[in-house]
């Protein structure tokens, strides 16, 4: 089968299309045919080394995708085959808190990752994927989907009439602005691009605010909110952007930190307002396979559909993350494995 890894080095110059043997499934696993993946920002990051730059090489990167179960391993039977399927990120993390062992069990590294033509993984880290969706749109629910599903529904328990703030157009982005608008809460979109703002409008965005124009956005969500501020914020631009985060939020409104696209460590945080306003900053950090299944549900029932920007064929794995290293997407870019 074909494979790609990281060989000799990281950055994507080291990303290598490679032949491996067809894995086979063990005891409780599942052989997965590969139908597409979708990148997340982390999947850059794992490449060029920032999260994990101990990992043993080569591995295989990209933790998001979906396949068709071609083969079961003794004592599996939550699935058969010709069933769709996709992994969940976390693979042991199944219900309840989160664990610190479960870190270890994160597809993309420290487990292998997705971007071949078959994988085998636990049935108990599998999810059937919504019969509606093209293979690329489900490839896109595992990370991006859970983690704005998880911050909206599970931790924000966003409810109607509620006002959400968004940042950005990315995957999560778009997630959260579609789950924010199932749950009847308004919506204020951020980003630095009037199109792309244009283009969440008829996804359901109620307010855009263009930072590079109004760089105090967030003095914006608290007019366009008659100064009360937003009940939650999706966090992800990191550093830059925590600080308006806290002032457009409401007293004992909630900041969901999720991305650091602007850097990891924040100098100069603000506390005051925090303390004052008895903010909630909760971390959110994808999900668990309930929240996944409950999602699922979500997405079936309602027909949403994911966003997808540009789908690229396998053999041009590299240029797919080339392009999503440049920032101009909207929604998720994903590779086709197999038709």
């Amino acid at each position: 089968m074909k494979i790609f890894e990281i060989q000799n080095g990281f950055g994507l110059d080291n990303l290598t299309l490679t032949d491996r043997p067809v894995p086979v499934p063990g005891p409780g696993e599942v052989l997965i045919r590969m139908r597409a993946v979708s990148l997340n920002a982390r999947d850059l990051g794992v490449v060029s080394g920032f999260y994990n730059p101990d990992a043993a090489l080569p591995f295989v990167p990209v933790s998001d995708g979906v396949g068709e179960v071609v083969q079961l391993g003794e004592q599996a039977g939550r699935f058969k085959p010709g069933d769709r399927v996709s992994g969940i990120f976390t693979q042991d993390w199944i219900s309840g808190p989160l664990q610190k062992s479960y870190l270890q069990s994160m597809l993309g590294v420290p487990k292998a990752g997705m971007l071949a033509e078959y994988v085998v993984l636990p049935e108990e880290g599998l999810v059937r994927v919504p019969d509606h969706l093209t293979d690329e749109e489900a490839a896109a629910l595992p990370c991006a989907g859970v983690t704005a599903w998880h911050a909206i529904v599970e931790e924000g328990k966003v409810k109607a009439g509620d006002t959400v703030v968004v940042q950005g157009t990315g995957g999560v982005s778009l997630f959260a602005l579609q789950f924010a608008k199932l749950q009847g809460a308004a919506v204020i979109v951020t980003s630095s691009s009037n199109e792309k703002l244009e283009r969440a409008k008829r996804l359901g965005a109620d307010f855009t605010v263009n930072y590079r124009q109004t760089p105090d956005w967030d003095e914006a969500v608290l007019e366009f909110t008659d100064g009360r501020g937003a009940d939650h914020v999706v966090e992800l631009g990191g550093a830059a952007t925590l600080n308006r985060s806290v002032a457009a939020v409401r007293p004992e409104g909630q900041v969901s930190l999720i991305g650091l696209l602007s850097g990891m460590s924040v100098d100069g945080f603000n506390l005051i307002p925090a303390f004052q306003k008895k903010v909630r900053l909760q971390g959110i950090n994808v999900g668990s396979r309930t929240m996944f299944e409950a999602m699922n549900r979500a997405v079936g029932q309602n027909k949403l559909r994911p966003v997808i920007d540009r789908i690229f064929p396998f053999e041009q794995s590299a240029e797919a993350l080339r392009y999503m290293e440049k920032g101009t997407y909207f929604g998720k870019v994903c590779i086709r494995i197999a038709p």
